[in-house]
């Protein structure tokens, strides 16, 4: 999806854009209205990701991103844009908190102003609370973790949120280093690089390195200890409402699994979700 075409999202067209995201299925499994909301909010950060990702002038795609803005004000003023129209629903049923779609856009923004390469951890953890915590916050919702009415994000969802948006996005960071180099970016963190004693920064240079399994194995401990926590968190949660990041969970830690048994040595073959482990999650949760 270019630039260009994302004015032309249709509210109809949000199941067809969410059929390509390796959540699908843990949306799918929810009741109409939440499948709906996630589909909406999945959609949403479809738009402002391409845009990040698009290879054309910084300019225009931080006007973009800006456009997005303004569809935002005109929302939650009551003033439905056309394009924004699928977002309308999810946002008056479940109260999504309009702050956490600006950070979603923030998060795309830092991809915008520049190819991020070996940011610190304080800046890696600043962009996956923006990029995946605050999808995180708004998905809780949609969920059912949060009671009708409740404008506050109680302690469990917000952790949820937190601990679970951090460890996916940790482990697509380590499932995408090729394909992110070939953008020109590197999300693995500075201090990590530094340790190993990778001096050379350059995403090409650094994913070359034979220490590159050093820098990597942080960043998979610091994912683990997060799913570990996201765990611990939804142990306390009603499990019909738990289901969708259940399985959410279980995709991403099988492919954190099979990147830890491949290594990071070029060639790096490419690795998704253990199609067994997602059905045993499925059997588990879906039907609760």
């Amino acid at each position: 999806m270019t630039v260009d075409s994302l004015t032309e999202i249709e509210p109809l067209k949000t199941q067809a854009i969410a059929i390509k995201s390796s959540f699908y299925l843990a949306m799918r499994i929810l009741e109409p209205p939440r499948r709906e909301a996630m589909f909406a909010i999945y959609t949403f950060c479809r738009a402002v990701d391409d845009i990040a990702d698009d290879e054309g002038d910084r300019a225009v795609r931080r006007a973009a991103l800006d456009e997005w803005r303004y569809d935002l004000d005109e929302l939650y003023a009551g003033r439905i844009r056309p394009r924004a129209g699928f977002l309308a629903a999810p946002v008056r049923r479940f109260r999504l908190d309009r702050a956490d779609f600006e950070a979603i856009i923030d998060g795309m923004s830092m991809d915008v102003e520049e190819d991020i390469c070996a940011p610190d951890w304080e800046k890696l953890e600043l962009y996956c609370d923006r990029v995946a915590s605050a999808v995180g916050r708004l998905s809780v919702r949609a969920f059912g973790l949060v009671e009708d009415g409740e404008s506050e994000l109680p302690t469990g969802p917000k952790l949820l949120a937190y601990h679970l948006g951090r460890a996916l996005q940790l482990t697509n960071i380590l499932r995408d280093l090729d394909e992110d180099a070939a953008r020109g970016r590197l999300y693995l963190p500075r201090e990590a690089l530094e340790e190993a004693g990778v001096v050379n920064h350059a995403p090409h240079a650094a994913l070359a390195s034979p220490a590159l399994d050093s820098v990597c194995a942080p960043v998979m401990n610091r994912a683990r200890e997060h799913f570990e926590q996201a765990d611990l968190v939804m142990a306390g949660m009603p499990k019909s409402a738990a289901k969708a990041p259940y399985l959410m969970a279980a995709g991403y830690r099988s492919i954190l699994d099979r990147l830890s048994t491949r290594g990071f040595a070029p060639p790096r073959t490419p690795v998704r979700m253990s199609r067994v482990k997602l059905v045993g999650a499925l059997i588990k949760h879906a039907f609760l």
